[in-house]
């Protein structure tokens, strides 16, 4: 039987290829927030509806939206950016179920790798917009904050939109963690909860002015989609 472990250097080549590709292709984004949501939501559902306006209203503020590429929430936040000026983004993961990129964005990567994908929420944006999602959607959550309580990412606002979907595990960590003394209450102040996206909106501006992380919002910041330097949609990936 070969041994599972004699591609390994190959797949360090193709490792690289996923990181090189992501960095050349959003280098010259304009700032970014990433958003998260279960693709398991139809367009039928409330939450949709509150995804489509935390897209608009991120473009609409002069950052590009940088989503999972797929369906449902992540389909929303996308055709919100599109009702706005700046970019639509959508980082595509190849799944044994193929996942299609919704039709609602503007460039479209293409990974294999969770973790290098990963990267490329992080590095490029500005901060983090998490709907209501399972486990992947939680996964970007905790790692996110885990990022800035150890000290290995900057200053970086994350906003929970859905009391009623959130609230159980906000209070798990007040009653729990914070209980047991394995997180501490500054850590509690690490995101935001909300049900509007309006706050949602306003929360991460104010917090990117405060920490002058950002964009400040203002005019000459916004990258359109008509950006000479951004790539056209691609179904397949260039490797």
């Amino acid at each position: 039987m070969e041994d599972f472990r004699s591609h390994d250097t190959w797949m360090v080549f193709k490792i690289m290829g996923e990181f090189v590709e992501g960095f050349e292709t959003l280098r010259g984004v304009g700032p970014a927030i990433s958003v998260f949501g279960s693709n398991k939501l139809s367009r039928k559902h409330p939450y949709y509806k509150t995804a489509v306006e935390v897209g608009e209203r991120l473009s609409k503020a002069g950052l590009s939206v940088i989503s999972g590429a797929g369906p449902g929430l992540m389909e929303g936040a996308n055709r919100g950016a599109r009702k706005g000026p700046s970019q639509s983004i959508g980082l595509n993961i190849q799944l044994p179920k193929e996942q299609k990129p919704n039709p609602y964005l503007d460039i479209v990567i293409n990974f294999d790798y969770f973790f290098a994908r990963k990267v490329m929420f992080a590095r490029y944006a500005s901060g983090y917009v998490v709907l209501p999602g399972g486990f992947g959607t939680m996964d970007e959550f905790f790692e996110a904050i885990t990022l800035i309580q150890t000290h290995k990412m900057v200053h970086f606002p994350i906003v929970l939109i859905g009391k009623d979907y959130w609230g159980g595990l906000v209070q798990w960590l007040r009653n729990t963690s914070l209980k047991t003394g394995t997180i501490t209450r500054k850590d509690l102040g690490l995101f935001h909860l909300t049900d509007e996206p309006e706050e949602a909106v306003s929360f991460i501006i104010d917090s990117l002015r405060e920490h002058k992380t950002g964009p400040l919002a203002e005019p000459e910041t916004v990258k359109t989609r008509r950006n000479p330097r951004a790539r056209k949609p691609r179904r397949k990936s260039s490797r």
